[in-house]
């Protein structure tokens, strides 16, 4: 059965999957299309938008995970917000690793989080990064390399043994 903390308000939005044994805190809004796996508890006011995967996490309270993302074994504090398509990365191979997101942290879309990893209350993460590394309290984590344009690089690559183009 799902727990539900105190008195509560919340929608569920269509075609979401919510464990029954998931607690949900008042005012969350979940889904649509969110899968909610064993061990999660959200916090109240909690946001879970589209396509959100979460498995054995922690999620405080006024945060947002608005699409497309998957979060395991990780404890999220409050006012955290999640960007599109981030992922904590959580199994090695061999053993899950877990992934702390501290208070008041804005993570940037397309984010891969590399467990085990912390990230410091109040910290930034830059769109498209991988972070493999904890992250201090009020910093900005970048990890994203410089990008190169090749000119008529499909030109090249299309050229036949011949010389002639395909």
């Amino acid at each position: 059965m799902i727990k539900f903390f105190k008195k509560i308000f919340y929608l569920i939005k269509y075609l979401s999957w919510i464990d029954p044994e998931t607690k949900i805190g008042k005012n969350c809004k979940i889904g649509p299309f969110s899968h909610i796996r064993k061990g999660v508890i959200l916090k109240d006011n909690v946001r879970i938008g589209n396509f959100v995967e979460i498995k054995k996490s922690i999620i405080g309270e006024n945060t947002k995970i608005n699409h497309h993302s998957y979060i395991g074994d990780s404890e999220i504090g409050k006012n955290v917000n999640i960007g599109a398509g981030t992922i904590t990365c959580n199994y090695d191979g061999r053993k899950k690793r877990k992934t702390i997101i501290e208070d008041n942290v804005f993570i940037g879309s397309n984010n891969s989080l590399i467990a085990p990893i912390k990230i410091g209350k109040n910290a930034y993460t830059a769109a498209g990064s991988t972070i493999t590394e904890n992250v201090p309290a009020n910093a900005l984590a970048i990890s994203r390399t410089r990008q190169i344009i090749k000119l008529n690089w499909v030109k090249k690559k299309n050229k036949t043994k011949n010389g002639s183009e395909k």
